[in-house]
């Protein structure tokens, strides 16, 4: 129906869960990013299926109620966060509506109650930056690449970051541009510093800033280290991070401390962790107590539960669980975070909690083989959902409750259909919560309850 490089006018009429706008022109839909419902655009077509098309926004006709001016001055560049077009209230809208879709289209589920959508505010609540450096103009450039591509768009002011985080960027783009010191050429395969990350702790204070190198042996180092102590005084520890490989892989698994402990901590709802360079922590801390504090209440402890905690990274979740349960089993299959799980079960005097390196299904599934009984499982799998096996494991087990933690409505949904088969459980709540403000990314937290027969 049309060519690549048409011009079409249309109305939007919805979001998808991807975040584009979408509408129909003669009953065709078409795909356009950047744009909210109620929006009349003019759009250039990029893209033809048989059944669709894709377009890049051209001209805003009449903007809808729910539009509003972008506060990032490189918005409309680069491939962060691709919401902030839209009024923050009617983004949590839009987030609700994709939860729901999901369980109601592929779960195949109605009349499921879907909450509103919890936040903990919407700007500067990153306490993670991974800057990508490169050259530009003659000069060393550090930001966020444009959308599908490794352009970099240079930054020293994004709005979802923690403002320290922000000023670290700006003052080492400043040195390193000082110091002439040859950014990574990704192409060429040759440079020396690859990327930039800091990492804040947003109830401590304390930053971390991961230099990411191809060699800590280059001449500019110590002037590198002097001049980062003399404009960042309050930094608590840097730490170079040596990644060598061609490879799309931000960090790499050797660590040098240049000075500090190599770590800082975070306290969330009274509860310290330790955070290295390469552990998982939530980005968005504020976000993360939200969620937990919803994640446990739905787990209903009284003092005397067994708890299963599966896919539970560095701990966070199981620590939560263990001030209120009788024991916790965490199961991660990375080992540094599992070392890092037991080290903050240590930081904390938590002796109720043990956590075991593995693949949480093959664990799961050997403790059903050995009959095995808990109160609660709760599952945070990655956004690609949980193994079958796994699942049919939760049903052996046959715990009281499920707590379904997910990232991805769509697996979601899918393991919950396969939870709810045969009548075993039932779906109470579903909650979403707003860990990643102006993007179409959504978290939900689910409460399931077996049925009694």
């Amino acid at each position: 129906m049309f060519q690549i490089g048409d011009n079409v006018l249309l109305t939007i009429n919805d979001v998808t869960s991807e975040g584009e706008g979408v509408g129909k022109v003669e009953g065709f839909t078409v795909f356009v990013p950047k744009t909210v419902k109620g929006d009349v655009v003019k759009g250039k077509i990029i893209s033809t299926k048989k059944t669709y098309a894709r377009a890049l926004l051209q001209e805003i006709i009449i903007p809808s109620e729910n539009r509003v001016q972008p506060k990032c001055k490189i918005y409309d560049e680069c491939g962060g966060c691709n919401l902030q077009h839209i009024e923050y209230q009617h983004q949590l809208e839009i987030k609700r509506k994709i939860v729901e879709d999901a369980i109601c289209r592929i779960g195949g589920f109605n009349e499921i109650p879907v909450k509103h959508v919890l936040t903990a505010g919407s700007e500067n609540y990153r306490n993670k930056m991974q800057a990508p450096v490169g050259f530009s103009d003659g000069r060393v450039i550090a930001g966020f690449y444009k959308p599908k591509s490794h352009e970099i768009v240079p930054t020293d002011n994004c709005i979802i970051q923690h403002q320290k985080g922000n000023e670290i960027l700006k003052k080492v783009v400043q040195i390193i541009n000082q110091l002439k010191i040859q950014p990574y050429d990704e192409r060429e395969g040759k440079g020396i510093i690859r990327h930039i990350m800091s990492r804040v702790g947003i109830n401590t204070g304390q930053t971390m800033l991961v230099l990411v190198v191809t060699t800590t042996d280059f001449p500019q180092k110590e002037g590198l280290v002097e001049r980062i102590k003399k404009v960042l005084p309050d930094l608590t520890t840097l730490v170079f991070n040596i990644n060598n490989k061609k490879t799309n892989v931000i960090l790499g698994t050797e660590n040098v401390v240049s000075f500090g402990k190599g770590h800082i901590e975070e306290i969330s709802q009274g509860i310290k962790f330790k955070i290295s360079p390469l552990s998982f922590f939530q980005v968005n801390p504020k976000g993360m107590e939200v969620l937990y504090q919803r994640a446990v209440e739905y787990a209903g402890l009284t003092g005397k539960e067994r708890v299963i905690d599966a896919y539970c990274g560095l701990g966070s979740i199981s620590l939560f669980m263990a001030k209120k349960a009788k024991e916790v089993l965490g199961i991660e299959i990375v080992p540094q975070a599992v070392r890092d799980a037991k080290e903050n079960a240590k930081l904390n005097n938590i002796d109720n909690v043990t956590f075991i390196e593995g693949k949480a299904e093959d664990v799961m599934v050997d403790l059903a083989k050995k009959g095995e009984k808990y109160d609660v499982v709760v599952v945070d799998p990655p956004r690609k959902g949980c193994e079958a096996s796994l699942l049919a494991a939760i049903k052996e087990i046959a715990p009281q409750r499920v707590v379904y933690v997910s990232c991805n409505p769509a697996t979601l949904a899918r393991d919950l259909k396969i939870l709810c088969e045969e009548g075993m459980y039932t779906i109470k709540e579903v909650q979403p919560v707003d860990m990643f403000p102006h993007t179409s990314h959504v978290e939900c937290v689910v409460f399931m309850s077996r049925v009694e027969k």
